[in-house]
């Protein structure tokens, strides 16, 4: 039923600021900018899905919701969207997992410089039977644009995003057994917690238990991205000459990686670039 992974959602305080950070990060334009509804939104599509920033704009309950979010929460990630072909077999498993979907709604926005639109339908898994974290399931109608590249040495792609969990085996039942996301690892380690990966389409959802560090048995949440690069020397190379904050490469976890972390410039998101030098 799910195809992969169609977007994660963002919330800033600034779509400008935040729109700039990640043109940086990426080095790539925006493919679409939209407002609507409460909210300012800007979509960077890579391969493999789209990141979509969104902030309160203007006045109303929908603006006013967002800002009580970020005044609680802070900057950071704040839903995540599954791609499906067939949205009413998507709503009746997820009616059938009793994770109490909402009523398909077809959605179209329009894009505020080349004027196309995009539609889709829709559905939301109720929060409370997804441990807390906010999914949406959509189909699309059409692709969304790509990025464009602004200069040498860009993100191509996501690699996973990663959910934090006090529960690893619920939570792996939700990710594996009801969404039916295939696990590829489920690997312990004293220092680091037990990871488990789950296939979608060509990335990873990752689901961590790190030990005192979640202490919610009931919810789980969002907590970071991995992003992937051709050449994570040059990626590095040229951060650090747009003033970016990143670590030394290193040797991943996963074998066959090189990884650095981007400590700024994120949104608040803790944030991975990884260049892939073998298959794993």
């Amino acid at each position: 039923m799910i195809t992969g992974l169609d977007h994660v959602v963002i919330l800033v305080s600034d779509i400008a600021a935040g729109a700039t950070a990640y043109q940086t990060l990426f080095a790539r334009a925006p493919a679409w900018r939209n407002r609507g509804d409460g909210a300012a939104r800007v979509l960077f599509t890579l391969d493999n899905m789209t990141l979509e920033l969104m902030s309160p704009d203007g006045d109303g309950n929908a603006a006013d919701g967002i800002r009580a979010v970020i005044a609680k929460q802070g900057e950071g990630l704040t839903s995540i969207c599954f791609r499906t072909g067939d949205i009413a077999k998507m709503h009746r498993r997820l009616d059938r997992l009793t994770l109490k979907p909402e009523p398909i709604a077809e959605v179209e926005s329009r894009d505020a410089t080349s004027d196309a639109v995009l539609s889709w339908k829709r559905t939301r898994a109720a929060t409370e039977a997804t441990r807390g974290v906010r999914m949406f399931f959509l189909e699309l109608a059409k692709e969304r644009p790509l990025s464009v590249r602004t200069t040498s040495a860009p993100v191509t792609a996501m690699d996973h995003v990663v959910v934090s969990t006090a529960d690893p085996e619920r939570a792996a039942a939700l990710y594996g057994a009801r969404l039916g996301l295939d696990m590829a690892l489920d690997r312990s380690h004293a220092e680091w917690g037990r990871l488990m990966f789950f296939r979608c389409g060509d990335l990873i959802v990752e689901v961590v238990h790190r030990p005192g560090k979640d202490t919610d048995a009931e919810h789980d949440r969002l907590w970071g991205v991995s992003w992937r690069v051709a050449d994570i020397d040059a990626t590095r190379a040229r951060l650090v000459s747009d003033g970016v904050d990143v670590s030394e490469v290193r040797t991943g976890r996963k074998p066959g990686t090189r990884v650095l972390t981007v400590r700024n410039g994120t949104c608040g998101i803790p944030t991975l670039l990884v260049e892939r030098t073998a298959k794993a």
